[in-house]
């Protein structure tokens, strides 16, 4: 008997069975799901033959060409784990109407964002119904730049967040964001911060093998193109890989030119 995994707590899906068991993960979110049931192949009967959830056998009627799979009777609360386990005979196949209702969706509601002097951002959120990460970003160079990452915690009480950021020269602006499979990101408000810190310079140094900035900085390098070629953080960046030709370089809040001999 062959398993197949369909696990929603990593967004991954796999349904060619030809016979076995087909196995889905993922957190409840007060829906139930909907099964199409093929006639076996002997033509004796449904394909399906048994189901659970967290082990324990359903009362549903799987003796149909479509069923549900009714969540309700366990009293799980939303963002409970889940795992279906649906039994079927050989060489047939059943179909999941509707998996997405086991995906975690991004729920959260923003009762705080802040950052300190050290550079430390910080966030407190309730209402999770499942674990999606936390992708933090900046705004530089007129767009905003994903700087970080932290995994939720899919909580429906209150959730503390914290990350170290890099904040750039001047008045700074930072948020964070989610998203769940519907691949509409939803965004927190903005936290503003104003650094003291003065402007980073740079200078490209003979023989054009390497440019050095007054300080540490983040840094992107895009060709003539407008194809990002390098992007990282330091005080200086090693360009001898480099092509000859012009390049524009985004550091610090600026936006700056320099061509490799």
């Amino acid at each position: 008997m062959k398993k197949i995994f369909i696990s929603f707590l990593f967004l991954s899906l796999t349904l060619a069975s030809f016979s076995g068991e087909i196995v889905l993960k993922g957190v409840y979110q007060g829906q139930n799901l909907y099964v199409m049931n093929p006639f076996s192949a002997s033509g004796v009967g449904f394909c399906i033959y048994e189901v659970t959830v967290n082990g324990h056998v359903t009362t549903d009627e799987i003796n149909s060409s479509a069923f549900e799979i009714d969540l309700s009777v366990y009293q799980f609360k939303i963002g409970d784990k889940i795992v279906i386990e649906i039994k079927n005979k050989e060489n047939c196949t059943p179909k999941i109407l509707n998996p997405e209702v086991l995906k975690p969706k991004s729920t959260f509601k923003l009762t705080s964002i802040k950052i300190d002097r050290k550079g430390i951002l910080t966030w407190t959120t309730t209402n999770e119904t499942g674990s999606l990460p936390y992708i933090i970003e900046q705004f530089r160079w007129n767009k905003w730049v994903k700087v970080g990452k932290v995994t939720g915690k899919g909580m429906q009480g209150t959730n503390n967040y914290s990350a170290k950021v890099k904040p750039h020269s001047g008045n700074n602006k930072f948020r964070v964001k989610q998203i769940d499979y519907t691949k509409k990101p939803r965004y927190s408000r903005e936290v503003n911060f104003r650094s003291l810190k003065p402007p980073v310079t740079f200078s490209p140094l003979k023989p054009y093998t390497e440019i050095v900035f007054s300080r540490e900085t983040m840094y992107e390098i895009y060709n003539y193109y407008g194809n990002l070629i390098l992007k990282g953080y330091g005080a200086k960046i090693d360009i001898a890989g480099l092509k000859k030709g012009s390049y524009f370089l985004n550091y610090d809040t600026k936006t700056g030119t320099f061509k490799k001999k």
